[in-house]
């Protein structure tokens, strides 16, 4: 009696995709893990700036504009708003990914999804700059 055929997978990799070396186990961890590492980044964030402007509450503006000049303060604001804006990014582009099928479509709203989430990061920077100068 022969024993029976060894299970085989066969993989299937466009010829780009074996160059560069990128197969099914491979093409998305780097956005997994860079959805991780922002979500850890922004768990002390977000708590340092809720504890902080809870502290804030009732202070006129001047006063916070001061707080906001401090060079730690401006550079943790500055810190927080690009891992929430690149942390936003990151998870919309998976919805994107999983819901909207048909590629010209799926690289449109790709494509003025990530332009709205840089213009608002930059508003939200430069609003920082402002007040941290």
């Amino acid at each position: 009696m022969a024993p029976k055929d060894k299970l085989s997978i066969t993989v299937r990799q466009s010829e780009l995709g074996r160059v560069k070396g990128l197969g099914a186990a491979r093409s998305g961890v780097h956005h997994w893990w860079m959805e991780r590492v922002t979500s850890v980044a922004l768990i002390p964030l977000t708590l340092w700036f809720v504890f902080s402007v809870l502290g804030m509450a009732g202070h006129p503006q001047p006063d916070i504009a001061h707080w906001v000049s401090h060079p730690l303060v401006a550079v943790l604001l500055v810190a927080l708003i690009v891992t929430s804006f690149h942390h936003t990014q990151l998870g919309l582009q998976v919805v994107i990914d999983d819901y909207i099928h048909g590629e010209g479509t799926r690289l449109i709203v790709l494509l003025v999804m990530k332009a709205a989430v840089v213009l608002l990061g930059l508003a939200a920077l430069l609003a920082v700059v402002k007040l941290a100068i």
